[in-house]
């Protein structure tokens, strides 16, 4: 509920879904000091731990406008807080759309964030990815083309027109966390718990790789996935592979930003998120797919959500949620 451009707010919490026990061995013992000039105890690394929770924050409108809350999934290599405020300090998508009526759910996926870690080699087969400054910048996120990256801010070339707040990179890189590659399942896992959680079903809201994940949900729970709103998916299921027709009455709404062609990450990702929109659309499902600069909304990085028009990219999500009737 809104009330002078404040909301009134119910509840605030968190709780993790997924994870499971696992148990690790044959570690050499440690010794830890817990606190500076405090006493050193003697750790046993050996035993039970847990891994691939997902972590969720909720906030909970005293007075809701929408029937069905927003989950929000973050990209590769971030957080939860890519939806909660922009690099350059204004609001996020989280307050745009708790002050449009909706509750929201806001997570961190498994490895990510207060999701927490897990060791490797022990847990995770895998060595995790740390996302550098120069792949963010010209690569996954088109802040500038390919050879503009510069670790001095003022020999940075961005590209003409960016709306992304290329002078707030460094906090915006702040927010990157490393990642697995080897976990899809578990994280996979995590997200379909978290649907069945939510007995009114949900609207599902991702951002580049939680593209696929949300997809991916809304075939598994085509009953409880209100709609799936995806910013950039990295990928999508395949059409060879998965039944579209289970989709029907689900709609999708997909938006794109600027530069894609000018990035080979983009040019090799888009098409298998292409196929599957062709393959809702022959099975007769409900899609949108919105090209910005089609609309004459230019300049927009893969950062929908912290571009310097984000409120009026929210506004595009709202307007169709409206048009789908799940938004009063």
């Amino acid at each position: 509920m809104t009330k002078h451009n404040h909301i009134v707010v119910r509840e605030i919490g968190s709780f993790h879904v997924g994870g499971h026990l696992t148990r690790l061995d044959g570690l050499p013992l440690r010794e830890r000091v817990s606190t500076t000039g405090g006493p050193v105890h003697p750790i046993d690394p050996n035993g039970e731990i847990i891994v691939g929770q997902l972590y969720v924050q909720y906030v909970r409108l005293a007075e809701p406008r929408a029937d069905a809350p927003i989950l929000m999934w973050h990209g590769g290599g971030m957080t939860g807080v890519n939806w909660e405020t922009t690099p350059d300090g204004r609001s996020g998508w989280q307050m745009a759309f708790l002050r449009a009526g909706f509750d929201t759910y806001v997570s961190d996926a498994v490895e990510r964030g207060r999701a927490s870690w897990a060791p490797f080699p022990q847990a995770y087969p895998e060595a995790p990815y740390f996302r550098t400054a120069k792949e963010a910048w010209e690569e996954t996120f088109r802040f500038g083309p390919v050879g503009s990256w510069h670790a001095d801010p003022a020999q940075r070339r961005s590209h003409p027109g960016l709306n992304f707040p290329a002078e707030c990179f460094e906090t915006f890189l702040s927010q990157s966390v490393p990642r697995w590659g080897c976990n899809d399942a578990l994280t996979q896992t995590a997200y379909d718990t978290l649907i069945q959680r939510i007995e009114t079903g949900a609207i599902v809201l991702t951002h580049s790789q939680g593209g696929n994940f949300g997809l991916t949900a809304a075939l598994t729970a085509p009953d409880r996935v209100r709609a799936v709103i995806s910013l950039e998916p990295s990928g999508a299921p395949d059409p060879t592979r998965q039944d579209p027709g289970r989709l029907k009455g689900v709609p999708h709404l997909f938006i794109w930003g600027d530069y894609l062609d000018q990035h080979s990450f983009w040019v090799h990702a888009r098409p298998a998120v292409e196929r599957w929109r062709d393959a809702l659309n022959a099975a007769g499902c409900d899609v949108t797919w919105i090209n910005l600069p089609a609309q004459g909304i230019t300049g927009n990085s893969h950062a929908l959500m912290c571009d310097r028009n984000s409120d009026a990219v929210a506004a595009i999500v709202l307007d169709w949620l409206r048009t789908k009737n799940l938004l009063a």
